[in-house]
């Protein structure tokens, strides 16, 4: 069995250091700085896209998501924390032989970087994300990437997690979807966008992908 994980709001909990480097862009575009509360719907989607809606257009995007990760990159990917019971979780599915894969819409490098200071880098066979240029930042694409590169077969895989582009993203390829509730997506988020169930703790995901493994028959891909 595969295990696709997302990582923000998935495995570990970015909230501080995305919205902080989103008030940070804002702020150099002389723009409107909302509440950090107000911020944690950029947590999920691609940044362009993020931004695109946030700004209420494409004007000053490019220049938005290079000043996000001017400091995203020095201080704001270390203002995060991981999820309790993931490192646990991670164990135990290794020791059941699943092999895991992150795939994130966040920028390669960082998702490495942050693997690797959370000391969670070994539990995965590889690590994917979105490059520089925005190729991959779409969850379908990215999903579509690994396909293309691992060569397993998406109805032995799983997709897990907390926002609708995992869901849309797993079923686009005929992956399964798992949504984890305490992220950043809704329950009705996850349900609409057609996650096969939620779960509301890493305690119950284990369980959660087994029995999904078990179970038939996986939805045909939609793209």
């Amino acid at each position: 069995m595969i295990a696709l994980f997302d990582l923000d709001g998935t495995l570990t909990d970015p909230k501080v250091g995305i919205t902080r480097s989103v008030q940070y862009a804002l702020e150099r575009l002389g723009r409107p700085v909302p509440e950090a509360d107000a911020l944690t719907w950029m947590i999920g989607p691609p940044l362009i896209a993020g931004f695109t809606e946030l700004l209420g257009g494409t004007h000053d995007v490019q220049e938005a998501v290079r000043l996000y990760r001017e400091r995203y990159s020095d201080v704001g990917l270390f203002e995060n924390e991981v999820y309790a019971g993931i490192p646990a979780l991670l164990r135990q599915l290794q020791e059941r032989d699943l092999r895991l894969y992150v795939a994130t819409s966040k920028l390669n490098v960082f998702a490495r970087r942050i693997l690797d200071h959370f000391d969670l880098s070994s539990s995965f066979v590889e690590i994917y994300g979105a490059e520089p240029d925005n190729r991959n930042a779409d969850k379908s694409d990215l999903i579509r990437h690994i396909l293309d590169r691992e060569r397993f077969d998406p109805a032995r895989a799983v997709m897990i997690g907390d926002r609708k582009h995992d869901a849309i993203g797993a079923r686009a390829n005929g992956i399964a979807s798992i949504g984890v509730t305490w992220g950043y997506g809704s329950r009705q988020e996850l349900k609409d966008a057609g996650a096969a169930c939620l779960v509301d703790n890493p305690q119950g995901l284990e369980g959660a992908i087994l029995t999904l493994a078990a179970s038939t028959p996986r939805p045909a891909a939609t793209a």
